[in-house]
């Protein structure tokens, strides 16, 4: 694709709960451009938005705040309790973000930026897998992600379940992935395996594009 020449895009996904942003922080701070999926699925359902009409179609304006805005506790409140209506709100984004990751890594690129995380919790779900060289997931214990989802999200227990139980199994995240960080101990713990991991990662990338550590 135009632009993306040597580009090299590793997908970073997981549990919700598991502790994906110390991952993402670690690989950042060692040289890769971060493309949040999160950020870009708020952005893509700003007032106004052709993303956000369509949603407000589908589910009627109570999801909607007085000023135009998108209500988010009372969309969460439909989608996680109906599977089937999960899967239409995803049918409705997708294609918005999926968008908006290509634009993002196009300018990466065009900027010098080869290396990019894409740090995306639906990353097989919305098909952005497709645009991974590699691919990471980030697992936990499902007592130890309920606990930091309620913490990180001020949810209830019954809250934090749903969430978890709308998303893929660990057995999935483990047969699609390349590599697995299990994430159940100290964030000390954790930040030495990404470090060792993005240090493996860059090596790789630098071997088969035939630079030197030196030129970088």
């Amino acid at each position: 694709m135009k632009g993306l020449e040597e580009v090299m895009v590793v997908g970073l996904t997981g549990q919700t709960g598991a502790g994906k942003s110390t991952v993402s922080s670690v690989f950042r701070q060692n040289g890769f451009s971060v493309i949040n999926a999160d950020q870009i699925a708020r952005l893509v359902v700003e007032k106004g938005s052709k993303c956000l009409d369509e949603i407000a179609d589908f589910f009627g304006s109570d999801i909607l705040n007085c000023d135009g805005t998108l209500n988010r506790k009372a969309l969460a409140a439909i989608v996680f309790t109906d599977k089937a209506k999960l899967e239409m709100l995803d049918t409705i984004m997708y294609p918005y973000i999926t968008q908006e990751i290509l634009d993002q890594i196009r300018s990466h690129s065009e900027k010098g930026n080869k290396l990019i995380l894409l740090d995306a919790p639906t990353l097989f779900e919305s098909r952005a897998d497709d645009f991974c060289e590699i691919i990471i997931s980030v697992l936990a214990d499902p007592e130890i992600r309920e606990r930091r989802i309620i913490s990180r999200d001020s949810l209830t227990s019954r809250q934090a379940r749903e969430r978890m139980s709308s998303q893929l199994d660990e057995e999935f995240f483990i047969d699609h992935s390349d590599y697995i960080i299990k994430n159940n101990d100290t964030i000390d713990s954790v930040y030495g395996i990404s470090k060792e991991l993005s240090d493996k990662i860059k090596f790789y990338y630098y071997h088969i594009h035939s630079v030197s550590f030196a030129d970088i």
